[in-house]
């Protein structure tokens, strides 16, 4: 389901207003917030005034606007750091993995006529003006050639491209000073990795390119089909690809646990085969890239702006540390989270009795792998009793190599989906054949 019509910011200045806008929104709603509080006789602090549901509600509005980097990071935000956020701001930034505003017509026809020339219309048999998607950087529609093949168009939103550097910096800042993210988050990681990432996800030539490559992967897997671009129809600001009918994953959650365990079999599988087997993964973990066709139990892929190359080195790293895993082997898995770049031997040497209680949490949960449960997670508030300590040492703060991260999302990604489908998974057997692989 797509939202209202509103126009994209293109320009600078147009851009630059809107950042404007919500800062003026957040201070206004802080003074009205302090007026009702103090009339309630209460002497509220100034964090309490920024976090409040109305200016969270005021900053995601905003973003969702304004769409590509700025839409972009609220996202990344909240599935990444979703457990170091307040819950009201985790609930509500959770809103931009949804559908945002979509063009209105007027600035759709400017793009498609820059793209395909004024008569256009000519090249289709039907041109569905409604877009069946609308995501952080374009919208996609339905469309019909003469020949009756049917195609899935993917628009980008005007000055997208131009604006991702700016963007980024600018909901950063307004993140920060408004109080709206935890003082002791250190974005900066998500912040380059945003960037790069929606440069890449910015050209659609290469989208096109990785499409047909990761098609070409998954040829031997009837469980996935992957469209294939129309290369004719694609320039800078579209892209055209087959439109394939099938309904959004979540759907599985109402399914019975047999369906979703298939399902997560199949996707975190593909996470494995990706790291170990392709060296190449798609590295958006966003749920709305995957959808389901009930009638055949198929997952569509979709997406693949953020697809790239895995680091060899990353490859190892993740091998050593399901090897030591497997094994139990607690020291092992130090020395590969190190080797990985995810701790540093400096958080070792100061909060190592601290790591090292987790590691012995997550070696435990090896136990039953063998159906491995993802709605149990009671472990996690295990893990979590050990993190403010870690964190609030700021003098040990470490930033993973962007080619871990980018790995990690996907596979984070893939969990939270897991345990969003309540699944029951084989965990061992399926990473067993990987646990060696060097």
């Amino acid at each position: 389901m797509t939202g209202d019509a509103r126009k994209v910011p293109a320009g600078r200045l147009a851009r630059l207003g809107a950042f404007g806008q919500i800062a003026a929104g957040v201070a206004g709603g802080v003074v009205a917030e302090g007026a009702r509080r103090l009339a309630q006789g209460e002497r509220p602090r100034m964090a309490d005034l920024l976090l409040t549901p109305a200016n969270a509600t005021r900053v995601t509005d905003q973003l969702s606007r304004l769409r590509g980097a700025a839409m972009k990071l609220g996202q990344m935000i909240s599935l990444d750091a979703g457990d170091m956020l307040p819950p009201e701001l985790t609930q509500i930034l959770s809103r931009l993995r949804e559908a945002g505003n979509i063009m209105p017509p007027a600035q759709l026809e400017k793009v498609l006529a820059q793209s395909w020339g004024a008569g256009w219309r000519r090249k289709f048999r039907r041109f569905d003006a409604r877009p069946v998607a609308a995501a952080s950087i374009g919208q996609v529609h339905r469309a019909e050639l003469p020949d009756g093949r049917v195609l899935a168009i993917k628009v980008q939103y005007p000055g997208v491209a131009r604006s991702i550097d700016a963007d980024v910096d600018n909901v950063a800042t307004l993140l920060k000073v408004s109080g709206l993210l935890p003082a002791g988050l250190d974005v900066a990681p998500l912040l380059a990795e945003a960037k790069r990432q929606l440069h890449e996800e910015a050209d659609y030539a290469r989208e096109a390119a990785q499409m047909d490559r990761y098609a070409d992967l998954l040829a031997d897997d009837p469980r996935f089909v992957v469209p294939r671009a129309m290369l004719e129809l694609t320039g800078p600001q579209v892209l055209a690809m087959d439109y394939i009918d099938a309904r959004p994953i979540d759907v599985l959650e109402s399914a019975d646990q047999d369906v979703r365990d298939r399902a997560m079999v199949a996707l975190l599988g593909l996470v494995l085969r990706e790291l170990f087997e392709f060296g190449f993964m798609q590295t958006d973990p966003n749920f709305a890239n995957y959808r389901w066709q009930p009638a055949t139990g198929t997952i569509v892929a979709l997406d693949f702006g953020a697809a790239r190359a895995v680091d060899p080195d990353v490859r190892k790293g993740y091998a050593a540390l399901l090897t030591a895993g497997f094994h139990g082997d607690a020291a092992g898995v130090r020395a590969a989270l190190i080797n990985v770049g995810f701790i540093s031997q400096a958080q070792f040497d100061r909060h190592g009795e601290a790591l090292d209680r987790i590691i012995a949490v997550i070696l435990a949960q090896l136990d039953r792998a063998d159906d491995f449960d993802f709605s149990d997670r009671r472990f996690v508030e295990q893990i979590r009793a050990e993190i403010p300590e870690i964190a609030a040492d700021r003098a040990s703060w470490h930033v993973p190599p962007a080619e871990a991260l980018f790995v990690q999302r996907k596979i984070s990604g893939t969990v939270l989906l897991a345990v969003r489908m309540k699944a029951r998974l084989p965990l061992k057997s399926m990473v067993a054949p990987y646990a060696n692989v060097q």
